[in-house]
């Protein structure tokens, strides 16, 4: 037998061991005793008792021992067998294994780790982006608010000089006395005019004010989520309308938008996320537009499902690379102009909200990007 096996009487007393056996313990003068010696004081009562008994162990020399002791009850006492079988070979490939695994694990987190700090960094890149462009919408009615602000603290010192003057003059006797400096004054502060332009000068102020607050709102739609991770019913239509103003400044220049809205119920989503993803299809569709051109969005439903489409008047995608362009870090665009990462990442995010998001080329009219959304989330309906 390649196992070794020592035979034992019913109180632990060796009687015999085979070779193999033998061999565990150097084969030697007083083998029986020395095979006895590995086995713990339980095995033969716990054998006795249940019938059965195994362990592992481990010798001085590493080698690993898979150990069954059976007992048989009979009359004197009863005996017991022990049977060593070497587990060795298969305990160095489960410790190899556990090792490997720990290897991975560690790798994994590492990697996962690097993944969050480059969808972080395309966040950032994103957000980079999108502040210049913020800057520039309301730096316009600043300025002209601030400039207003100049010529209204102008038109007030007029207007108080003059009043300075009818009171001094309604202390008089006779006010007509100062009807000639009166007359001076209102002419040479063009109070005529200070009469005309101040309502004009206040309304452009009015509308200039109120173009930054829609600029506010539309920042705070686009990167709402709220204080919880939950789901919400959101209006899909809000989320591109404010995802649309909060980029117009990168696509006024040579993008002539067309709105194809149909009628859309309150989609079951995570708006800020999504909104992320309509931001990277139009920043891409208006990069994929040379000199002026057509970005079209139209939406609709299909059963229990809304999409989302945004088609460009570009140059199209190349059949050969349209299946790897939601690969990470796949990107057209020249080195250190992009990330690859925009639509990887917005792949990941309509992966989450249990849709789909397929690109496809128009002949003659560039490429399409439909997103498709479940109205409710499967867990929800479950729920």
């Amino acid at each position: 037998m390649d196992d070794g096996y020592l035979l034992l009487r019913g109180d632990g007393r060796p009687l015999h061991a085979n070779a193999a056996a033998r061999a565990l313990v150097n084969d030697e003068d007083d083998a029986l005793p020395a095979l006895s010696a590995l086995l713990p004081a339980e095995a033969i009562r716990t054998a006795r008792a249940t019938g059965r008994w195994n362990t592992d162990l481990t010798l001085a020399d590493g080698v690993v021992l898979q150990v069954r002791a059976y007992f048989h009850d009979s009359p004197g006492g009863g005996h017991c067998m022990v049977v060593f079988h070497d587990v060795s070979e298969a305990h160095a490939r489960q410790q190899e294994l556990q090792r490997r695994h720990a290897q991975l694990r560690q790798t994994l987190v590492r990697l996962a780790g690097a993944q969050e700090q480059l969808v972080q960094s395309e966040k950032m890149a994103s957000i980079g982006q999108l502040a210049a462009g913020v800057a520039h919408e309301i730096n316009n009615p600043i300025g002209y608010v601030h400039s207003n602000l100049g010529s209204l603290q102008e038109y007030l010192h007029s207007l108080f000089s003059l009043i300075e003057v009818y009171e001094r003059a309604l202390r008089l006797p006779d006010p007509k006395v100062m009807l000639p400096e009166i007359e001076d004054l209102r002419a040479r502060s063009d109070i005529d005019f200070i009469t005309g332009d101040l309502p004009q000068l206040m309304s452009e102020s009015r509308e200039g004010i109120e173009r930054v607050t829609a600029i506010v709102r539309n920042l705070k739609d686009f990167s709402y989520s709220g204080r919880d991770d939950s789901w919400k019913s959101a209006d899909l239509h809000a989320g591109l309308d404010s995802t649309i103003n909060i980029i117009w400044n990168e696509l006024k220049y040579k993008v002539t938008l067309e709105k194809h809205y149909g009628k859309l119920p309150l989609v079951q989503c995570r708006p800020s996320e999504l909104n992320q993803v309509f931001m990277n299809i139009l920043l891409n569709a208006s990069h994929a537009i040379d000199e002026r051109g057509t970005i079209t969005v139209s939406t609709g439903v299909e059963g229990d499902e809304v999409w989302v489409d945004i088609q460009d008047s570009g140059h199209g995608i190349p059949d050969e690379i349209l299946q790897r362009i939601f690969d990470p870090f796949f990107t057209t665009k020249p080195v250190g102009s992009g990330t690859g990462l925009g639509l990887s990442i917005s792949y990941g995010i309509v992966k989450k909200h249990n849709g789909r998001i397929e690109a496809r080329n128009v002949p003659g009219a560039g490429a399409c990007f439909r997103i498709t959304l479940p109205i409710r989330q499967p867990a929800a309906d479950a729920a």
